[in-house]
């Protein structure tokens, strides 16, 4: 297997919160490339990094995508450059527009111009991280006067982008582009418009990362915790349309219509599931990552199954050795380190 393999912290609603720093330790132990710490109705999203920052030194950290609209630019420079500080790793932060529910309903935020303030808290942000004193007044975003201590101008700002607009300010601001459940097909598409969207910006296209529910050999209860999670996913803005483009809008119109989300996963049937998720044995999965890669993918962070695999261990370990045929000792060199002055059987490698 070629291209990047990361992985985005699950949270699935059927597990204990805590099993997100058992993930972690997971990806550590599997040697994948970075681990994405999004948010959800558990932990703030900067200290969980902090916390999974300490238990895996080195871990390449990726917070988000925070919703747009909850935090400021000088919150999100705040957060993202205490955790680079106070652990010692490298932190990327991931923006995107959330949802009404969660912006207008949890937090009583605006949910409105999404493009714009995007656009507004890329560039805002920016100056941030590069050590400015910021004087930015935009349309949506102003902030005067604040300075960052310890600037962190290496941090790759990455946008979640559902929809034309979205991916146009995605495509000429932002460092990454990440998706969420959707088809090769759908990522082949969107890659050429990315493309398309930096070459008339007349500047290198965004890397594009794409979120991949996993599961090693499902049986009925790990099924079941992607369908129940993907049911969430099914009335919101922009998924909604893309499920619906996928032949699956009876789902959509009764999601939308307030079925219950337990409810919609009993009807989720396993073509939805085959479309945007990787489920079987590794080889199978294997095979599936590669499409995303083969579509244009520079990385897929998996997110693995944990109903039937606690912390996602096996699934994870079983990726790594399909992705490097050498994880296997590399990973009990990190188990059991060899003692000063011996030499490694590690091989040299380029992960």
């Amino acid at each position: 297997m070629t291209g990047r393999i990361e992985v985005a912290l699950p949270f699935w609603l059927d597990r204990p919160d805590e099993e997100a720093l058992g993930v972690a330790l997971s990806v550590r132990e599997a040697g994948l490339d970075a681990v994405w710490i999004g948010e959800m109705a558990t932990y703030d999203a900067f200290a969980l990094a902090t916390a999974i920052g300490h238990r895996t030194p080195g871990l390449a950290l990726r917070v988000g995508p925070l919703a747009i609209g909850v935090r400021s630019p000088v919150a999100l420079a705040l957060g993202a450059t205490s955790v680079a500080s106070l652990t010692g790793s490298r932190v990327d932060i991931a923006l995107g527009a959330s949802s009404p529910a969660i912006v207008a309903g949890w937090h009583d935020r605006d949910w409105t111009h999404h493009a714009g303030v995007m656009r507004e808290t890329i560039e805002c942000l920016r100056s941030i991280l590069a050590g400015a004193r910021v004087d930015y007044g935009g349309r949506h975003v102003r902030s005067h006067g604040f300075r960052l201590r310890r600037a962190q101008p290496e941090t790759r700002i990455a946008v979640g982008a559902f929809g034309p607009d979205m991916m146009r300010v995605a495509a000429q601001h932002a460092d990454d582009v990440v998706l969420n459940l959707v088809p090769p097909p759908r990522v082949a598409e969107i890659r050429a418009a990315i493309d398309a969207h930096a070459a008339a910006a007349d500047r290198p296209a965004p890397r594009l990362t794409v979120w991949v529910p996993v599961a090693l050999n499902p049986g009925d209860a790990a099924r079941m915790q992607v369908a129940a999670q993907l049911a969430a996913y099914l009335a919101p803005p922009g998924y909604g349309e893309m499920f619906s483009t996928l032949g699956f809008g009876d789902l959509v119109e009764r999601a939308r219509a307030g079925a219950r989300r337990l409810e919609l996963a009993t009807t989720v049937p396993v073509e939805l599931l085959d479309s945007v998720c990787a489920l079987g044995s590794a080889e199978r999965i294997a095979e599936r990552l590669r499409a995303y890669h083969q579509a244009g993918a520079d990385a897929v962070a998996v997110v693995p199954s944990t109903a039937e695999d606690p912390s996602g261990r096996a699934t994870l370990n079983a990726i790594a050795l399909q992705y490097n045929p050498n994880e296997e000792m590399d990973r009990d060199a990190r188990q059991h380190p060899m003692p000063a002055g011996r030499p490694s059987r590690r091989p040299a490698q380029h992960l």
